[in-house]
């Protein structure tokens, strides 16, 4: 025990660095671990779609109706971000989707920290549905 007392004291800087470190890892991964518990697969989205979940799509209106997930609802991500409490409304869980995953998983995080839980983001949004072949409706 001494000499670690005895080590500590000579190298300070080494140890600050290490604990600096390890505290960084540790940060880095309960951040990571918390988006991906808000950013769903597509089967686990898949789920919860049947599980009677709204499904709320946040781009720009010309291009939800380009292609869009079956019942999905249009809500731009500034109309949703002012509101959020109405888009949410009685849903038990919401999943937003967007072209990439980039735009509804900032949206979801907003939400979640203004304390709605149930909300998700489709990982990979509308480029990894249409990777994975699965279908998208045209039009209102």
């Amino acid at each position: 025990m001494q000499q670690l007392i005895e080590f500590t004291n000579n190298n300070a800087l080494l140890v600050a660095g290490l604990l600096a470190s390890g505290l960084a890892v540790i940060f880095y991964e309960l951040r990571s671990q918390q988006r991906n518990i808000a950013s769903l697969s597509i089967p686990q989205a898949v789920r919860l779609i049947n599980s009677g979940a709204r499904v709320v799509d946040v781009r720009p209106n010309e291009q939800f109706l380009n292609g869009h997930l079956l019942d999905a609802r249009n809500l731009p991500e500034a109309k949703l971000l002012e509101n959020p409490d109405a888009a949410v409304g009685s849903a038990d869980s919401m999943l937003l989707v967007c072209d990439s995953g980039a735009s509804s998983g900032g949206c979801v995080a907003r939400l979640r920290k203004a304390g709605h839980e149930n909300v998700f983001n489709l990982r990979g949004g509308l480029e990894e549905w249409r990777r994975e072949n699965l279908p998208l409706v045209s039009g209102q």
